[in-house]
């Protein structure tokens, strides 16, 4: 009974340890995409300006690259949606040609 628990423990700790590296690379892969992002000059697209009175900044680099990806993500997938939308209401071309800007600007490698 005892070697049954010692097994079944060890696999728990296993997968724990398998988890965490998983999470620490997915933590990394967000804010090397980040600083990519920062490092080029684009994080104006997905992040509000800078607040003259603020002491911290409101996006860290993880955070800029979460957008980056998600932003990549949300405009593939909904491709069909924004052009049904876009022939529906003509007047919103000019802010989707700036999105599309901004998501070229961060599709570029450096």
């Amino acid at each position: 009974m005892g070697v049954i628990i010692l097994k079944v423990l060890k696999l728990h700790a296993l997968r724990l340890v398998r988890l965490i590296l998983l999470i620490a690379i997915a933590l990394t892969a967000a804010w090397l995409e980040g600083e990519k992002v920062v490092q080029a000059g684009k994080s104006s697209y997905l992040k509000r300006p800078h607040e003259a009175g603020r002491q911290q900044q409101r996006a860290s680099k993880f955070s800029v690259g979460l957008s980056a990806h998600n932003l990549i993500v949300a405009f593939h997938q909904c491709q069909e949606l924004i052009k049904e939308l876009l022939n529906a209401v003509g007047n919103k071309r000019r802010f989707y040609r700036q999105g599309l800007k901004a998501i070229t600007l961060i599709q570029q490698p450096l």
